[in-house]
């Protein structure tokens, strides 16, 4: 019963990561389709080129809750259906996957930064605020979102091995989620990386033809 269980939250997770919030947003606010413009990526950052903070911090917010809510879900009330640490990994990776790939918009998604770090929260909120300072850092200091959100991404593994036993047990499905969704990421920036080595990505604040 167990494994239809798990397997049920991680489709759930999965449809609710497929709600691409960038285009929703958007779409109720009257904005143009940000699939459209700049990076064509719907995600936060690139609502924002669109001019409103307002829709860029909502999707920031929706995008981050389809992090959260699975897994926060499966810690309080998968106990009682026999769903551990495993299933928390499964459904933090599968509502990932929904941004990167939905279902609902033809598997073409954003880049999952703010998904993967409501997950990171949701696994643990020491190990959320250790990856999310280390984005702010490196994007106060090199104003690039893309460099900050693959060394968040890459440094998050690393920080719940470091701390293992100091503020959780580093549980080996959860390790393995969080290395999944780091590369993942890696590869959704793909492109970003290519500018970045030719220094022509573009900084945060700045605009994007």
């Amino acid at each position: 019963m167990h494994i239809l269980s798990a397997l049920l939250a991680t489709l759930a997770a999965y449809l609710l990561g497929s709600l691409a919030f960038a285009v929703l947003v958007s779409r109720a606010m009257g904005l143009s389709d940000p699939r459209t413009f700049g990076s064509k990526n719907p995600g936060a950052t690139n609502v924002l080129r669109s001019g409103s903070k307002a829709a860029a911090l909502t999707t920031l917010l929706l995008d981050a809750l389809k992090g959260v809510v699975p897994v926060l879900a499966v810690r309080a009330w998968g106990g009682a259906w026999g769903l551990g640490e495993g299933t928390v990994a499964l459904v933090a990776l599968a509502a990932f996957l929904g941004h990167l790939y939905p279902v609902f918009f033809r598997f073409e998604g954003g880049k999952g930064v703010a998904t993967f770090l409501g997950a990171v929260f949701a696994i643990h909120w020491g190990l959320g605020i250790a990856t999310g300072l280390t984005w702010l850092i490196i994007a106060f200091f090199f104003r690039y979102s893309s460099l900050a959100s693959l060394v968040a991404a890459v440094f998050a593994p690393a920080y719940f091995l470091l701390l293992d036993g100091v503020l959780w047990n580093a549980e080996p499905p959860v390790v393995a989620a969080l290395a999944a969704m780091a590369l993942l990421l890696a590869w959704r920036h793909r492109a970003n990386i290519e500018r970045l080595l030719a220094g022509t990505e573009s900084r945060l604040g700045g605009k994007k033809a």
